[in-house]
């Protein structure tokens, strides 16, 4: 039934004329990438909303009715999204699929916690937009999907992706000059679920991530124990919920530890920050909550 309704809507699509690009995207900070490198050259279709969870998003009939007449679909990829193939046959060539991170250095996700072993330890980690150095990269490959797509705009996009591009360096620099303010003994970055590997590999921490990939991936008791045991081991300072979920278990890890709860991070890009904003707070927070 999804496949039928989705194909009967997506059999109408048809490109837009040369002055615009219609853009639909299942992830917020593509929406925001693809605004900073479009301008007024395109529309951005935001299919998953500022608050939606890119984990368990999946686009329905009245979704893809929203994104009729897109020219190109903006995925993060990594296996992020658990529909993509199903998706990339509806669309079939009616539009064009750029699966953003699929050329990106991948992590494989887990934990390396003595004793904490989950079932998902080699699943690859989707979180690469936590690397600024891949979202620098990523805004080349939407560059050229645009370009690709209306060549008489493409000196257009080029020319926002070197501007963007500069802002990320930036971004990049006042990131590694706040991080330098933690002590290295002390860079380590217990969070809710394993979001940050690729921020943890840029800036040198050690990552301690509660549940798995994905949230639903929780410890089992002696997981727990091995994980409370190495906190303990590495004088772990906080631990960092998130903005999109805070697990009970949590607030049993700071009862059973004495470590502190730090302020949420945003992992998912959720929120409608965008992408500098969202990497300002995490710094900023992970700043404050390793440094008092």
């Amino acid at each position: 039934m999804f496949r039928v309704l989705l194909t009967t809507l997506l059999l109408g699509f048809a490109p837009l004329g040369a002055a615009g690009l219609k853009i639909a995207v299942l992830h917020p900070l593509l929406g925001d990438l693809a605004r900073q490198l479009g301008g007024g050259q395109v529309e951005v279709v935001d299919l998953i909303g500022p608050n939606g969870d890119p984990h368990h998003f999946e686009p329905k009939p009245e979704d893809l009715k929203r994104a009729d007449g897109a020219t190109i679909y903006l995925v993060a990829g990594m296996g992020l999204e658990s529909y993509l193939p199903k998706l990339k046959a509806i669309i079939a060539n009616k539009a064009t699929l750029v699966e953003v991170g699929a050329t990106l250095p991948a992590l494989e996700g887990g934990c390396d916690h003595e004793g904490h072993d989950h079932a998902h330890e080699h699943e690859i980690d989707p979180h690469w937009w936590h690397s600024i150095d891949h979202f620098r990269r990523a805004t080349g490959i939407v560059a050229e999907a645009f370009a690709a797509a209306t060549p008489e705009n493409a000196a257009v996009f080029h020319k926002n992706a070197e501007i963007y591009r500069s802002q990320l360096d930036e971004l990049e620099r006042w990131a590694k000059r706040e991080i330098s303010k933690i002590p290295r003994d002390k860079r380590h970055l217990a969070t809710a679920h394993a979001a940050f590997n690729y921020f943890c590999k840029e800036f040198g921490f050690t990552a301690h991530p509660v549940q798995g990939i994905n949230r639903e991936q929780m410890p089992d008791p002696k997981e727990l124990a091995a994980l409370v045991a190495d906190l303990k081991e590495n004088q772990v300072v906080a631990i960092f919920p998130e903005k999109e979920s805070n697990p009970k278990i949590l607030k049993t890890l700071t009862h059973d530890t004495g470590i502190r709860l730090g302020d949420p991070l945003i992992a998912d890009g959720t929120g409608g920050l965008g992408y500098v904003a969202m990497v300002r707070h995490n710094v900023e927070a992970i700043v404050k909550g390793l440094n008092d």
